[in-house]
């Protein structure tokens, strides 16, 4: 049985979610206990707890301990077998979370994958948001084989939440490492604005229109397309999601959320500021990118490598998991100001 602590490292509910994928995965036995030890409130917390039974079904495991509050629990996963499977959040806990935990379960599934999650948000603090994941993380994905394709029904915002998405994931049965080392030339960068129900005081065209502002001083410009959305009724909000493309295959990504008494031109500046200092940087991979691709890098047969700006809590977390689970192996070297991180 793997025994993880979910209190080490970060504490967060990264460690529940990363541990819940890898032991479907490897068809091992998990208990985590201390979950989300270090964050406030402690334990799981309805996100947590649906993107475990959303795990469940898609590997017919048997759950204890699966209850809001919850800080420890027992997963016994079976074969993945993959079809039509739903989940329903309640909250505003998000969504993109959610699919991150099952997005590698997905992966060796003996059939396709039909997921749908609703009553969730899309676009949340600290998450990246759904838009995020369908230009940067799922593209970067299907380099790596996995294929999927992202419908967004309804955009859900804090605190109602009621977004609804649905996405499909053919199984690769396994990965391809990611071997990105060098920027190469920008070719282009693009971007989403993205307002529901407010239309009227043009939230997303002032996000824009900002975040392009803030481009252009740093000799940059971006081609941002606009969207007033109107699908979701009872929760107005914004997000803007950037990214960029070089000619060595580099994909990077930035994204910010609307909030109340904040203004749509911080948001446009704020996704602008993070961008620009992953393009100034010369990376191949942005900060949460990072984080997010060690599970699969983990999984993948061959050495994978990546240059990232900074370590953060969530990569040491994750590389840390991955080493204990998966026994491989990774190393991070310092280069020019940035940090190679190399899968052997």
């Amino acid at each position: 049985m793997l025994e993880i602590d979910g209190g080490a490292k970060s504490g967060s509910g990264t460690i529940l979610r990363l541990s819940i994928a890898l032991a479907a995965i490897l068809n091992e036995e998990l208990h985590v206990y201390n979950i989300r030890k270090k964050r406030s409130p402690s334990g799981l917390r309805p996100q947590h707890l649906e993107a475990v039974l959303t795990a469940a079904k898609l590997c017919n495991a048997e759950v204890k301990g699966a209850k809001v509050g919850s800080e420890e629990i027992w997963f016994k996963p079976n074969e993945i077998s993959g079809g039509e499977v739903s989940a329903e959040i309640g909250t505003a806990g998000s969504i993109p979370m959610l699919l991150m935990t099952v997005l590698p379960i997905c992966a060796y599934a003996k059939k396709d994958v039909n997921l749908r999650v609703s009553k969730g948000g899309t676009d949340v603090q600290k998450a990246p948001t759904i838009n995020y994941l369908r230009y940067v993380f799922l593209p970067t994905l299907e380099k790596m084989g996995l294929k999927t394709s992202l419908t967004i029904h309804a955009f859900g915002y804090y605190p109602i939440g009621m977004g609804d998405v649905s996405i499909k994931i053919q199984p690769c049965k396994g990965f391809k490492p990611l071997r990105i080392d060098e920027f190469g030339e920008l070719k282009e960068i693009h971007g989403l604005s993205v307002c529901t129900f407010l239309k009227e005081r043009k939230v997303a065209e002032r996000q824009a229109k900002a975040a392009n502002d803030y481009l252009k001083l740093h000799g940059y410009k971006a081609n941002i397309d606009i969207l007033y959305d109107t699908s979701n009724p009872l929760q107005k909000g914004s997000s803007l999601v950037l990214w960029a493309s070089t000619d060595k295959g580099v994909l990077l990504g930035s994204d910010a959320i609307g909030e109340l008494r904040k203004p749509s031109e911080v948001v446009g500046r704020e996704a602008a500021e993070n961008l620009v200092k992953e393009l100034n940087a010369k990376v191949t991979v942005d900060t949460h990118l990072a984080d997010m691709l060690i599970p699969y890098i983990g999984l993948a047969n061959g050495s994978s490598t990546y240059l990232t700006r900074s370590i953060t809590d969530h990569l040491d977390t994750n590389i840390w998991l991955t080493e204990k689970i998966l026994n491989v192996k990774f190393h991070i070297e310092k280069k020019n100001g940035l940090y190679r991180v190399i899968k052997e």
